[in-house]
């Protein structure tokens, strides 16, 4: 069977990110002028769209660079690269659970977002990852949230690339994961929640709503203790972040998603009145400055298993992280330890 074939970028990595596209106007719209249209519309970046277009670093879908001269039509995108702005550093590294010529299973770092987005560019899993490992065709074949650490599966052979990216969207792959949340007094050991979740853009919170349910959760119960006033990390206590009281009992759930909505399990938790140790959206939405690092979701993506497509075989990654609500040395799941965070902010660990 063929490989599909590979699109070419129209411009090379810079530094680990991508080019971005920008689809012009129709040519009845506004200038003709490729750069005279684009100044139009990001005025605020003239600068830097004047010296991209002076180094040949804003072209056309085919590559050619675009001049003062460049006319445009209809339907056309041209590419060039962004300019980050200022980026915390996220203080923690990625650890390297598996490498073959096809995947990068990594254990993300909680606060770190998996592909650039928003205000997220360099500090991102992606992005570092392509720029350590050198691996330019580093792709994610799903996402994690930023504020969820854990099992984090990335293609590494764009031929391939498809057939890992369809197991997840036809929901193919077994993913488990671990969360720290109230459990008050007559909690099930087992629950099931099922719901319809909407998500509007421009609003923080996703939402259950009326209608056939597009998500579903399976809420597993492990263990409880009574919560502590204080936690790691500066954490200013395990309960912050919830409606818990200090010394409120506490369970270590585990979650099994067959669905895969926005912020489903932050949902579903908070839901059942049990929301999760450290969210910063459920049940209210709460200001956290940037650099706060001190108060990580207590959500872990445990494991992920799926049937390879390529060979066949069964494959199983599982997180080496813990949640720091949850002390150290008490069983969780099954995982070891949390591993130390690299040395430098974006450098990953073999």
């Amino acid at each position: 069977m063929p490989k599909p074939r590979r699109l070419r970028r129209p411009l090379p990595l810079r530094d680990g990110v991508d080019a971005v596209r920008v689809r012009l106007a129709d040519p009845g719209q506004g200038p003709r002028s490729i750069a005279e249209e684009l100044r139009r519309r990001f005025p605020a970046q003239r600068a830097d769209l004047d010296s991209a277009l002076a180094a040949g670093q804003v072209v056309t879908a085919d590559g050619e660079p675009v001049t003062e001269a460049t006319r445009r039509h209809r339907g056309m995108d041209v590419w060039t690269y962004r300019t980050p702005g200022p980026e915390v550093p996220v203080p923690f590294g990625i650890e390297i659970l598996h490498v073959d010529d096809r995947l990068v299973v990594v254990d993300k770092p909680h606060f770190l977002a998996t592909t650039p987005r928003a205000g997220h560019v360099t500090e991102t899993a992606l992005v570092r990852l392509r720029r350590d490992l050198g691996l330019d065709d580093l792709a994610p074949a799903h996402r994690l949230d930023r504020l969820t650490a854990g099992v984090l599966v990335l293609t590494a052979d764009p031929s391939v690339r498809g057939a890992y990216q369809d197991l997840f969207a036809a929901r193919r792959v077994s993913k488990t994961y671990l969360a720290v949340a109230p459990a008050p007094p007559g909690t099930p050991e087992v629950r099931e929640r099922s719901s319809r979740i909407h998500k509007t853009r421009g609003i923080l919170q996703a939402a259950e709503v009326d209608g056939e349910p597009d998500a579903h959760t399976r809420i597993t119960l492990l263990e409880t203790r009574a919560g502590t006033s204080s936690g790691g990390s500066g954490s200013r206590g395990t309960d912050a972040g919830t409606d818990a009281g200090p010394g409120a009992r506490l369970g270590l759930y585990r979650l099994e998603p067959t669905t895969g909505r926005t912020h489903q399990l932050r949902v579903h938790m908070n839901a059942l009145g049990t929301p999760i140790l450290g969210d910063d959206l459920y049940p209210r939405v709460r200001e956290i400055e940037p650099g706060d690092f001190s108060r990580p979701l207590q959500l872990l993506a445990e494991s992920i298993a799926f049937v390879d497509p390529v060979t066949g075989e069964d494959r199983r990654f599982q997180t080496r992280r813990t949640l720091e609500a949850w002390a150290p040395g008490k069983a969780q799941g099954g995982n070891p330890g949390h591993p130390p965070s690299a040395s430098a902010p974006n450098s990953c660990k073999l």
